[in-house]
């Protein structure tokens, strides 16, 4: 259940829920109701799968059943996410080697990738984890969460030390090179895909 409140420059969802993988599929649902609510709907894909990763994170690293909260908060050109849990354990920053039990990984990863921005911070009694997503046209938007469904298949987060920038930039390019190498072996024309995907991403980017 959503409790709605309304603040000075601000819409608000507060949706209490407990930490287990039956609760999901309700947080998206909750997500993608209120978004409709807010005529956010270009983010849906993007902000669902913000909650589930989030979500996920919780139920991995503070525990089953455990109470938590998602907010969700409607801003000036920006959606933002929060899961509020009791554990005062922050994530490690993604430019470390995670180890296995550390609050780091794959989700916190493809989260960074898709974000307007995304950050962790203690609280009175635990911690919030929270990302903004920025409300673009709903083309654009869609580009954005398929092309972190691909990137989350390239991306070792537990084993680089680079910049989070970095080590993006390098994962673009690689899954690029494998994109024209698999157009070359089926007989298409690389180059030609190449400038017609920088023409499309100049006259969209304008």
């Amino acid at each position: 259940m959503c409790r709605s409140e309304s603040e000075e420059a601000c819409l608000r969802c507060v949706v209490p829920f407990e930490t287990a993988p039956a609760q999901l599929s309700g947080l998206r649902q909750v997500v993608r109701s209120q978004l409709g609510l807010w005529d956010a709907s270009a983010i849906t894909e993007e902000a669902e799968l913000v909650a589930t990763e989030l979500g996920t994170n919780v139920i991995k690293h503070v525990g089953r059943d455990a109470a938590a909260c998602l907010v969700l908060e409607l801003r000036e050109g920006r959606v933002r996410l929060e899961v509020h849990d009791r554990s005062r354990v922050l994530p490690a920053p993604l430019t470390e080697v995670c180890a296995e039990n550390d609050e780091c990984g794959r989700g916190l990863h493809i989260i960074a990738a898709m974000a307007r921005d995304w950050g962790s911070v203690r609280t009175a009694t635990g911690k919030v984890i929270w990302c903004e997503l920025s409300l673009k046209p709903a083309e654009f938007e869609g580009r954005i969460g398929r092309a972190a469904a691909v990137l989350s298949a390239y991306c070792q987060p537990s084993s680089t030390s680079r910049p989070d920038l970095a080590a993006l930039d390098e994962t673009v390019t690689d899954v690029i090179t494998d994109l024209l190498h698999l157009l070359a072996a089926q007989g298409g024309d690389p180059d030609g895909a190449l400038g017609r995907a920088q023409m499309h991403y100049e006259a969209e980017a304008a």
